[in-house]
């Protein structure tokens, strides 16, 4: 296997560990990127399904992994039955979802992600689906696009923000994402940066989001994953910001829960069990050292369950 500097998987060995990978298992990485994570569990012994919705990361797995034992499947995540369908299995001993932006997608300016360079302003995990982040931003009305930068941005200047987008593209669309940073700061009164970070970060966050339709991507991968695993199975998920780890700290939480009946009732009549079991009862991070190597590792958040021995619910 070659290296690639296509992305830097984060927290790697602690990945590892908690996806308790042996000779032999099946493993799904739903988002295989350039392949980082994937190595680590091939040299484990296992057998590998590698999927991602980019054509451009597909590539970069296959240069870095080869073909022994890996099957590729170009596609977003949530589309796993067709995945297993095409790799010919119904169950699987484990599986990641690193819910990152890859450090090639940030850098390459003509994805778009990023506010750093200058490009087109896509955004599109896939470009061959979905729609770019241009047409979301010079079609939406102001409250369609304050209602997206404030809930998936978490920006409380989302109103300003969308304001300003309207005013702009009333003179010409905004069709780079330096259009975008400018007319950003300019509901800022032009200043780049408000603490420590830039003023349009969380807008960039906000649109990719959209684009992508990530936290519903999350909300239905998570229980056709689980359902997937075999019994001791592991599903390991790495979140970079709240609204993601929210939905998995939840919907893990609710996996884990057993008995639902009221403390006042002495015996349970709600018949529940817990489904999985938490392996990480609190998040993990990385460590100081890695941040310092890698400082886009300094967001990420591991979670993990493991399945128990029981039958799903009806």
């Amino acid at each position: 296997m070659t290296n690639s500097t296509y992305h830097v998987p984060v927290m790697a060995e602690e990945v590892l560990r908690l996806l308790d990978v042996r000779a032999g298992s099946v493993v799904v990485d739903g988002t295989v990127g350039g392949g980082g994570h994937a190595e680590k569990i091939l040299d484990a012994g296992a057998k590998l399904i590698a999927i991602d919705r980019d054509a451009e990361a597909i590539a970069a797995a296959r240069a870095r992994l080869g073909e022994k034992n890996v099957t590729f499947v170009h596609a977003p995540f949530d589309a796993l039955e067709e995945a297993l369908s095409r790799a010919g299995v119904d169950e699987i001993d484990g599986a990641l979802l690193d819910l990152g932006v890859s450090s090639h997608q940030l850098d390459e300016d003509a994805r778009g992600f990023s506010f750093l360079g200058n490009g087109p302003l896509d955004m599109r995990m896939d470009p061959s689906r979905d729609v770019p982040a241009s047409e979301i931003v010079n079609t939406r009305s102001h409250g369609e696009l304050a209602k997206i930068i404030r809930e998936y941005g978490e920006e409380k200047n989302a109103g300003r923000i969308a304001a300003k987008i309207l005013e702009r593209r009333a003179k010409a669309p905004l069709e780079t994402t330096r259009d975008l940073v400018e007319t950003v700061m300019a509901a800022f009164g032009g200043r780049e940066k408000l603490g420590r970070i830039h003023v349009a970060t969380r807008t960039f966050q906000a649109l990719r989001i959209a684009v992508n339709d990530e936290l519903g991507m999350i909300e239905r991968a998570i229980p056709l994953f689980f359902s997937k695993l075999a019994v001791g199975g592991r599903l390991v998920i790495i979140t970079f910001h709240s609204l993601e780890d929210r939905i998995v700290k939840h919907a893990f939480r609710d996996l884990a829960t057993g008995c639902i009946c009221p403390p006042t009732v002495p015996v349970c009549r709600c018949g529940r069990t817990p489904r999985a079991e938490l392996v990480t009862r609190k998040c993990l991070r990385a460590s100081y050292e890695e941040v310092r190597a890698n400082p886009r590792a300094r967001s990420a958040i591991v979670r993990a369950v493991k399945k128990l021995a029981h039958q799903e619910p009806s």
